[in-house]
């Protein structure tokens, strides 16, 4: 075995005992993929079921391999930050270690000193209601992903890299878009999700008791700006 897949391993099985940004969203049934939900992430956490590699999976892939230009495009688009970037590093919050994230690029602004994340998406916008999504903003469950990734670094802002794949008949066109919340302007929201993940974790997945599900409740992001 490779040891990039030895990594890889070693980083999945850490996954297992906290929950991950991209989990974030099942936690308070706002994942948008069919049975993704708190019961089923409880079945995860609690070893009731296996969790499934999507890694070879070509829109992963996809984004996997797109991630180093976007982030060097991101640099070159904004000099102001400094960008850096760990492969497989998991960051943890102070007080609660279940709570992690493993980061797309870390900033920091080269005049105040503000650390912050990176987030980049690339997605293939298919059908109207994606389009209506990132038109009125950022889609839930990715904004549930940056409150998590703020949560677990403690950092004071982070910035989503978004490149929107829209197919026209046999044209294909891409459109990037760039949004960015400062920590002050969603603590409301952080400590809603605080709050959640917490009682996801010690009152059910440490206990091992099977959380009652919770639905879809969905509201538009908020308190971001494009770049």
């Amino acid at each position: 075995m490779k040891r990039s897949d030895t990594k890889r391993q070693a980083w999945l099985a850490a996954r297992l005992n906290g929950i991950g940004a991209s989990e974030a969203s099942m936690v308070i049934g706002e994942n948008p993929w069919p049975g993704m939900n708190n019961v089923r992430l409880w079945e995860i956490k609690t070893g009731r079921v296996e969790p499934e590699d999507i890694g070879h999976k070509p829109y992963v892939r996809y984004g996997l391999e797109a991630e180093k230009p976007l982030r060097e495009l991101f640099a070159l688009d904004f000099p102001e930050y400094a960008v850096t970037y760990k492969a497989y590093d998991l960051i943890r919050n102070a007080d609660f270690p279940f709570i992690f994230a493993t980061l797309d690029g870390k900033l920091k602004h080269k005049v105040t000193g503000a650390r912050g994340v990176l987030e980049i998406k690339t997605t293939e916008v298919l059908n109207s209601m994606a389009k209506e999504k990132w038109r009125e903003g950022v889609p839930q469950n990715y904004y549930i992903q940056i409150l998590h990734q703020l949560l677990a670094t403690g950092w004071q802002f982070a910035v989503l890299k978004a490149q929107l794949k829209y197919r026209y008949d046999d044209d294909t066109r891409l459109t990037t878009k760039h949004y960015l919340w400062q920590r002050d302007e969603v603590k409301a929201d952080m400590a809603h999700l605080l709050e959640a993940e917490i009682r996801f974790w010690q009152d059910y997945v440490v206990p091992k008791k099977r959380p009652p599900l919770i639905l879809p409740d969905l509201v538009p992001a908020r308190d971001a700006y494009q770049l």
